[in-house]
């Protein structure tokens, strides 16, 4: 008969397993790091679902085009907005005001037909 053995009640010091990158920081995800840069160059960030809406619809925003994205959600933000729509360069955007966050990008072309709810604001750029 096999002999049976205690498990401690409490984790100690070396009872993990060893695996891969044990003991060692998470690999760093670049398109974090690339939204929140952007956040602090700009101000306004993209949640990584925006991103991917963005990139995967080809819509390429310039500098000049982020900073009237930025006024813009600054001066929602002066009148209480907590949720927008901002129309820009044929492009629907959700934006959460309050964390001054792209929530979603949606094309002209899919944006027809559409119902957006939740929104207490819009503006058109």
């Amino acid at each position: 008969m096999k002999e049976i053995s205690k498990v401690p009640a409490k984790a100690e010091q070396g009872m993990a397993g060893i695996g891969r990158r044990q003991g060692k920081s998470p690999r760093p995800d670049k398109t974090a790091f690339d939204r929140e840069l952007q956040a602090v160059e700009h101000g306004v960030k993209f949640s990584h679902h925006a991103a991917k809406r963005i990139e995967m619809r080809g819509v390429k925003l310039s500098d000049s085009d982020m900073e009237r994205l930025n006024n813009a959600v600054e001066r929602m933000a002066e009148k209480g907005v907590r949720d927008a729509l901002i129309w820009m360069k044929q492009t629907a955007l959700v934006v959460s005001v309050k964390n001054r966050t792209v929530i979603t990008a949606v094309d002209e072309e899919s944006a027809k037909e559409n119902i957006f709810t939740n929104i207490d604001s819009a503006a058109i750029l």
